[in-house]
């Protein structure tokens, strides 16, 4: 009886909430409920922390270096069509990088921000197959909780956007995101293409210094909302949710980048071996 008037209470909850949300996008793939995504959200995570590391107990790691190329230039083309929509649907086209609102209107500029709204969702469906991608060549010390927390948490969270707020200043950090992800997946294109590429990728460090930058720029361009006299953003818990998002993400990254670089465990082998000899020297020392 009580888990009845609970499952009542809440059906009527989503039922006032949902009225709130943007008619346009209603009947898009994947935006009739949140349950559909949650459901492929939820077997995600089970994949790659249980069903797969257990498919592939006694299984030799996939060889999918063909899949992985075309899997990763493919991702970069996608994610430069979709910083092109973003500039043309209001980045580039209007708006001040200040106090931008949605455009809840059905004219051309806003169902196309809108609509590319969608597409950057949708994408990060598309960008979970780099954990599965892992799983199943057993590259098992990448799958991170930062890793997963990161795919988990995208899609989730841009349903609502996409659902209540598709447009507007809550958009700066899918822009960001898109060109930081063309640099990312030109790099792990590059890599997958073998040794003979390898002396392209000196930069491999600075990706993680690119995505502290991405998190810096989210982080104030949001905040300065917090700062506005008059800024009437209809649903301004999403401005809360990507400054938490930005900061949260911020140290995520920096304590990535302090035991994957500092303590040296990322390094090429040339620098992992010359900061392991200076740490035996520190030790050689301090026996001094």
């Amino acid at each position: 009886m009580a888990f009845q008037e609970f499952t009542s209470t809440a059906a009527h909850l989503y039922d006032e909430w949902i009225k709130d949300a943007d008619p346009r996008t209603e009947d898009w793939l994947l935006m009739s409920s949140p349950l559909p995504q949650t459901i492929i959200i939820a077997f995600y995570i089970y994949f790659v922390t249980s069903l797969g590391p257990r498919f592939m107990e006694n299984r030799k790691p996939f060889e999918l270096k063909q899949v992985l190329v075309i899997y990763n230039f493919s991702v970069v083309a996608y994610s430069l069509y979709m910083c092109y929509e973003f500039v043309m649907s209001g980045w580039g086209t209007g708006y001040s990088f200040h106090c931008d609102l949605v455009d809840y209107s059905h004219s051309p500029q806003g169902i196309r921000m809108a609509w590319t709204c969608w597409l950057y969702y949708f994408s990060k469906f598309i960008e979970m197959l780099d954990t599965i991608f892992f799983v199943l060549r057993k590259k098992y010390n990448q799958v991170t909780f930062l890793h997963v927390y990161h795919h988990s948490i995208m899609p989730f969270t841009w349903w609502f956007g996409v659902r209540f707020s598709a447009g507007g200043m809550g958009t700066f950090h899918a822009l960001l995101n898109c060109i930081v992800h063309v640099i990312m997946y030109t790099y792990y294109g590059l890599s997958a293409l073998g040794p003979a590429y390898q002396k392209f990728l000196w930069w491999k460090k600075h990706l993680t210094s690119i995505q502290l930058i991405q998190f810096v720029m989210v982080s104030s361009h949001i905040s300065q909302y917090y700062f506005m006299k008059d800024c009437p953003y209809k649903f301004p818990i999403f401005i809360c949710i990507i400054c938490l998002y930005g900061f949260v993400f911020l140290l995520l990254f920096l304590n990535f980048w302090y035991h994957a670089y500092t303590k040296g465990k990322r390094l090429p082998k040339v620098h992992q071996n010359t900061s392991m000899a200076q740490n035996n020297n520190d030790v050689h020392h301090k026996k001094k």
